[in-house]
């Protein structure tokens, strides 16, 4: 059970108005697929980046992403430590592409990650939820769509049922669009 810290109160705020706007479960799907592109095509070039760290050398898109995932783990650990493995993985893949092709083929297969991710999320909130993108209203769902990804899949898995009550479905006398 999520232990009621500030964050986690805050995080499970978050979470119950961003659902409203991803109530159908096509639309999730999209959101999976959507995601997972645009964080592989994003950190896609700056995984050529390479600085020096601690005496490591590191990749500039793992620079960038610490901050967001510690805000990540802050939120709920366990969902944090979810994206934390899926981002290693999502790291590992955009590097191997970007080492593995020219410049000009990883910007082709950068530009065709991001654009697909788009409209991935796009054709989810359009198609299937009707609506706008709730990042339009609330910008702070850019942070927030891999934790309700990573919670849904916690969920199905048979953990994490204190969201389960708030990610469950929509009410039939519901006051919701959907």
């Amino acid at each position: 059970m999520l232990h009621e810290t500030e964050m986690g109160g805050f995080f499970q705020r978050q979470l119950a108005v961003y659902v409203e706007y991803h109530r159908d479960p096509r639309n999730t799907a999209m959101h999976v697929v959507g995601i997972l592109l645009l964080f592989t095509g994003a950190v896609m070039p700056l995984t050529l980046v390479r600085l020096p760290l601690f005496g490591f050398d590191v990749s500039l898109a793992v620079i960038l992403a610490l901050p967001v995932l510690i805000y990540w783990l802050l939120l709920d650990l366990g969902l944090g430590l979810g994206i934390l493995a899926v981002s290693i993985v999502l790291f590992s893949i955009a590097t191997a592409i970007a080492a593995q092709v020219g410049t000009v083929a990883m910007w082709a297969i950068f530009a065709a990650l991001v654009v697909l991710g788009l409209a991935a999320q796009t054709i989810g909130h359009k198609v299937f939820e009707g609506r706008e993108a709730s990042l339009f209203t609330f910008p702070s769902h850019l942070l927030l769509g891999p934790m309700f990804v990573m919670a849904k899949l916690f969920i199905a898995l048979g953990f994490r049922r204190d969201l389960a009550a708030i990610l469950g479905p929509l009410p039939t006398n519901s006051l919701s669009t959907r």
